[in-house]
């Protein structure tokens, strides 16, 4: 008697015969192949009838395998399209593990390096970037937003390291987060007017934390009548307004030009007139380049990697320091201080839960190279609560009409 994995398997030769006669295009035209997939089946149970081949007992979830091995990513697919996992990563090929609610698990798939190999290939091929010796890592972006990283075996020891980080839209704007418990309604309606006002807001936090989606909450309250212009290493923000323009590196070709830097899209965005510029994250010598636009006026947002909000202001005084020796700390730090206005910090509890731990205002002093910051919100007793802070430039508030000590007094 035959298997239903031998009768997968001879099912999905038969499509994948069927879609290069057509000439489709499987990850483009993923309905087409469907409808393919079910032809196949169809035909399969029709000659069952005869006794000539099994029977396929499980109809849909067969299709369903078979559309995700030619047109979706094979052996990864159900984890892809469960909406709690948030992210998928490959140690070795019996080594996939999965975050879900914030905790990690060791699945039960078993892959070939093949498998992998040709996953791999085939995620690569929808984003348009490679990897090869000269390009030992690469961050991509798959076709439904996932963000893809993965490095080359020999950097990484006896195999690739695979990381797809789903993107996972679970919040659109501030009030979202207050639903899930992330924020404090006080807090979320202070963060609202602030971006309305025009504040240049820094996020921060650990890996996972939840700064893309906070930073995509906080770009949604930008007013719609301001032009946006963002940069990112591949495209993550998603956020509804009408005059935005998302820009994102570009690796260097197989002759080793082409590159387009991170710093170099923050120096592109100021040419584009905008509004309000956003950076996705800062790692390195852009956050120099940032600074300066933020300083001469031009209100942003951007996230960074920090363990606390007074974390944050460090690193942002550090990072511009790579961008050369001509940079010195008696320039940077003055800079970081009239420049960043509020940082919001954020992190994951021991449930998994994404939460904001602070709030905090920036109101430009300086004291033996430390810059001054003040608790507007913090986090006590498990719950989000306003502390004694007050944020810096009121009078952007009142430019926009909003009462910032009436809305911060009713957070009391």
């Amino acid at each position: 008697m035959v298997g239903r994995d031998q009768v997968v398997e001879r099912l999905d030769t038969q499509l994948r015969d069927l879609v290069r006669r057509e000439g489709i295009d499987p990850q483009r035209d993923a309905h087409v192949v469907r409808r393919l997939a079910e032809q196949v089946v169809r035909a399969h149970d029709e000659r069952s009838l005869t006794g000539a081949v099994e029977p396929v007992p499980d109809v849909a979830p067969v299709v369903a395998e078979l559309v995700a091995r030619v047109s979706g990513f094979g052996p990864l697919q159900p984890f892809l399209d469960d909406p709690a996992v948030e992210e998928i990563w490959i140690n070795a090929p019996d080594r996939v593990f999965i975050a879900r609610h914030g905790r990690h698990e060791l699945t039960n798939l078993v892959l070939t390096v093949e498998q992998v190999r040709e996953l791999v290939e085939r995620m690569l091929k929808s984003s348009g970037r490679r990897l090869d010796i000269s390009q030992p890592f690469v961050d991509a972006m798959l076709p439904e937003g996932h963000r893809l990283h993965v490095v080359l075996e020999g950097i990484s020891r006896g195999f690739p390291a695979i990381n797809i980080r789903k993107f996972v839209l679970r919040a659109t704007r501030l009030r979202d987060l207050v639903d899930l418990g992330s924020l404090s309604p006080a807090a979320a309606l202070f963060l609202d007017a602030s971006v309305r006002a025009g504040l240049n807001v820094l996020v921060a936090g650990g890996t996972q934390a939840g700064k893309t989606t906070m930073l995509n909450c906080l770009a949604a309250a930008i007013p719609g009548g301001d032009r946006v212009v963002s940069a990112e290493e591949v495209f993550e923000l998603r956020f509804p307004h009408p005059d935005w323009v998302p820009l994102q590196t570009r690796q260097s070709g197989l002759e080793g030009t082409g590159e387009i830097r991170l710093r170099d899209l923050v120096r592109e965005t100021l040419r584009m007139r905008p509004s309000r510029i956003i950076v996705g994250e800062v790692r390195a010598e852009e956050c120099l380049d940032l600074l300066l636009a933020l300083n001469a006026g031009l209100p942003g947002m951007c996230t960074i990697h920090a363990n606390s909000a007074r974390e944050a202001l460090v690193k942002m005084c550090t990072l511009p320091l790579l961008a050369g020796e001509n940079i010195s700390a008696r320039f940077v730090v003055p800079t970081v201080a009239s420049s960043v206005d509020l940082v919001v910090h954020l992190g994951i509890d021991h449930h998994g839960v994404r939460r904001v731990n602070e709030v905090v205002g920036v109101p430009g002093r300086v004291e033996q190279d430390i810059i001054e910051a003040e608790p507007i919100f913090e986090r006590r007793g498990g719950e989000l609560r306003r502390s004694t802070g007050m944020p810096p430039r009121p009078e952007l508030y009142e430019r926009v009409g909003v009462d910032v000590h009436r809305i911060l007094a009713e957070a009391r």
